[in-house]
């Protein structure tokens, strides 16, 4: 078995942890403007500190287990939002939360909600988090907070999950998952690794922690990246004649950084080719506005020195790029750009108006003062500068599921972002045995995916007709396939 040695920094953080303060709880929320009479789920908003020298505060959004089950073996789960800093909101109102947008034109007033029947909250609790600071509600009080990078947002995640539990210990005993899709797939395993280790030392404090899920998941962008190419050949977006020249001429090669001149040139006309698509699900119509998941750091350049996102894969939505900057650092924004009504993303342009209103701020208990303008992903903003450092994690996924953790892969089969070819390949380098093979997994008498499970834990499973955040393009299908996993049940 393979250990993996967490930095002296990070043992000792773990112990730093143990010793925090409480933050206190959170407000209880029976109505929220826009939706219709009582909310029929308990929810909970509030702040917990994650950097007393800056005065920097996780918001989140806390939603109990709609099963009635109050016990101790209800699955508990922490949900990181995908993209490098956005709000945990989309999780909660686009994807696997209890409320959904009732998808109308914006004539000015209040956007309406509805439930969503898909919530993955029917069976467990689930607390969603705007991390790292900067994302969604999130705030610090001094400039200095918002300077991120993937470690320091899960050393924060860590001490938020210490607090938040001190303050809640109904909840302690509780098996406990996290769970997260796109560039959370990053933090995700960092941090079950860090959990694990608490553990391990004998952390009293820990979560119960049993496993994880990461969707669509960023996990190292050599493999992420290079699996674009058979995955479009697939798809029908490049010729075969490019297919066979990329493999020819760029074996070996950096796909996002090019040494060979015929490779980057190739790799040039591949970026031209895929930006004719929507990469985030190559059957949808292709919007101005793009799935809100990095997988690169903002200096990943693919030849000739366009974005390997191209158009509409960058990882900053479109409609959100707007001229300023955050409102705490004394700027406005302006409103978003109108999408087309007919373009998924137009629910997140209904996002802006509803979190910007009085009425919301008031209903969630946002603090004067912290963000003067909410909107839904700040991706690539110069002024929130943030580090990626983790290159690959699939060590970590190797120790955690060694350690006998569960672990849950799934990837929408039409993501041309993080394709499943990639997903795959690194799940099958961890050289674990297969223990159920191949084979399709089914809802209503279909064929929902196909899904494969090995020794070590680890079930990788297929959502047909989703693309790159899963649950948003089949709610149904991916409802299912979690509900079985977390309950421990075959899909």
């Amino acid at each position: 078995m393979t250990l993996v040695r967490m930095p002296c920094r990070l043992c000792c953080f773990l112990l730093v942890v143990a010793a925090s303060a409480v933050s206190g709880r959170g407000r209880v929320v029976t109505t929220l403007p826009g939706y219709e009479g009582r909310l029929p789920f308990h929810l909970e908003t509030g702040y917990v500190e994650v950097d007393e020298d800056a005065g920097a505060e996780l918001f989140y959004y806390f939603v109990r287990a709609e099963s009635g089950a109050d016990d101790s073996d209800t699955p508990f789960v922490l949900r990181i939002p995908g993209g490098q800093r956005c709000s945990a909101f989309s999780g909660l109102a686009y994807e696997i939360g209890p409320i959904m947008f009732v998808v109308e034109p914006y004539n000015g007033s209040l956007p309406r909600l509805r439930y969503n029947p898909n919530s993955w909250t029917k069976v467990a609790h689930i607390l969603f988090v705007d991390s790292p600071v900067g994302a969604g509600f999130s705030f610090s009080r001094d400039a200095k907070g918002y300077n991120a990078g993937a470690v320091s947002t899960t050393l924060h995640l860590a001490k938020f999950l210490n607090k938040w539990f001190n303050d809640h210990p109904e909840y302690h005993a509780n098996p406990f998952y996290i769970d997260g899709e796109s560039y959370a797939g990053k933090i995700v395993p960092f941090l079950a690794q860090m959990i694990s280790e608490g553990i391990g030392a004998g952390m009293k404090s820990a979560p119960r922690l049993k496993g994880y899920l990461v969707g669509n998941p960023s996990t190292e962008e050599r493999i992420d990246v290079s699996a674009r190419v058979p995955c479009a050949h697939g798809f029908g977006i490049i010729s075969h004649q490019l297919y066979e020249m990329i493999l020819g001429h760029c074996h070996g090669e950096d796909y996002s950084n090019p040494a060979k001149e015929l490779c980057g040139q190739a790799l040039k006309t591949f970026n031209d080719l895929t930006s004719e698509v929507a990469q985030g699900h190559v059957l949808q119509e292709k919007c101005v506005a793009a799935s809100s998941s990095p997988v690169l750091n903002a200096n990943s350049r693919v030849a000739g020195g366009s974005s390997s996102w191209a158009s509409d894969g960058r990882k900053i939505l479109r409609e959100e790029e707007m001229v300023g900057r955050r409102g705490v650092l004394g700027k406005l924004f302006h409103p978003p750009a109108l999408p087309p009504f007919s373009c998924r993303v137009y629910r997140y342009y209904l996002s802006y108006f509803w979190a910007n209103d009085r009425r919301t701020r008031d209903a969630l208990g946002i603090k004067e003062g912290t963000v003067d303008e909410w909107v839904r992903c700040h991706n690539d903003d110069q002024e929130l500068p943030y580090e990626s450092e983790l290159k690959s994690v699939v060590k970590y996924h190797r120790n955690l599921t060694s350690r006998g953790y569960r672990a849950m892969v799934y990837s929408g089969d039409h993501d041309l972002l993080v394709p499943h070819l990639g997903t795959q390949a690194w799940v099958r380098s961890l050289n674990f045995p297969v223990v159920d093979d191949w084979r399709a997994w089914h809802l209503g008498g279909q064929s929902a995916g196909f899904t494969i499970t090995y020794s070590n834990n680890m079930t990788f499973a297929t959502i047909k007709g989703a693309g790159h955040t899963a649950p948003e393009y089949e709610p149904e299908r991916c409802f299912a396939m979690f509900s079985r996993w977390i309950l421990n049940r075959p899909l």
